[in-house]
């Protein structure tokens, strides 16, 4: 059995009643395994992990399409994460048996099946991308939902698949293919969201940091801090210990203290340093979203 990762990202994490219908969509099909979801009020997103063979996977995000549609209209979204559809971004991600080139074929399959089934504009990224220019989930989303009619109308940005204009209230998609990614968050004892973004700009790849980090700064307005928000996109490369002790660093020096960090979703095992929830001080940290824990359970 070759088995997929797909963690579809949706844009809502406040109405827990959607959310829980968008992950019962999940959850209701069958031979899918549900293996974490979680919700962020600041950033008003929602991530859904979940595994199977490649037609169960498929058919789980075209059942999750077709809740989020129903509930989810971007025309009266806000939140902090940048965002461009009601489906944001659905990546998939090899596990046991499970190839790249596998999850590169299963992302244009989903792709073309959404498009023609819903009318949403669809983006291929990373590796299921056709266009360099367009590989970057950061270079599609630029400009998010609201400057998304607009950009689609340059040349060089229509779709890969559906219609080149931004469905009204679900927007467009991302789908790709993908290694293992970590999403990680570490919140400042501090509400200067300038800190944050000096911060940011220090340890991402694209301004002159670590290799395969990507980061933006973020207002967590409710609770009065602001937080560092990284994606780790090869975690041998650039460890979760090396990204921390870099955001402690470049705190340090502008008189603000970490105070916490959290993984979103699940982490491989080998992803997390020895006693990782002192070091790394993990808030809300459990042994379920250890990858492997997940599975064998």
């Amino acid at each position: 059995m070759a088995l997929i990762e797909c963690v579809p990202n949706v844009s809502e994490g406040r109405r827990t009643d959607v959310v829980e219908a968008l992950v019962d969509a999940v959850r209701r099909t069958p031979a899918v395994r549900l293996l974490n979801y979680s919700s962020d009020r600041a950033h008003n997103r929602s991530v859904i992990t979940m595994a199977g063979e490649a037609a169960a996977l498929k058919a789980a995000v075209i059942a999750l399409f077709d809740a989020a549609l129903q509930r989810i209209d971007l025309r009266v979204h806000s939140g902090e994460h940048p965002r461009i559809g009601a489906v944001d971004v659905v990546p998939f991600v090899p596990l046991d048996g499970a190839t790249l080139e596998a999850c590169v074929e299963l992302a244009k399959d989903t792709a073309r099946d959404v498009a023609q089934r819903f009318d949403v504009p669809v983006y291929l990224y990373e590796e299921a991308s056709t266009d360099p220019a367009r590989r970057n989930l950061e270079d599609i989303r630029r400009g998010g939902f609201e400057g998304l009619a607009a950009k689609m109308a340059t040349p060089g940005w229509a779709p890969d698949y559906g219609p080149a204009r931004p469905h009204p209230r679900a927007g467009a998609s991302v789908i790709g293919a993908r290694m293992p990614l970590i999403a990680y968050n570490i919140n400042l004892a501090t509400s200067r969201l300038d800190v944050a973004r000096q911060i940011a700009a220090a340890i991402r790849s694209s301004s002159g940091g670590f290799p395969y980090v990507k980061a933006i700064a973020v207002s967590l307005e409710e609770r009065g801090i602001v937080q560092v928000s990284i994606n780790l996109t090869n975690y041998e490369k650039t460890p979760m210990l090396t990204v921390f002790d870099a955001v402690r660093r470049e705190a340090a020096r502008r008189g603000v203290a970490i105070l916490e960090s959290e993984i979103v979703g699940l982490v491989p095992a080998a992803a997390l340093p020895e006693a990782a929830a002192q070091v790394l001080q993990l808030a809300s940290f459990t042994p379920d979203q250890i990858l492997e824990n997940t599975l064998r359970a």
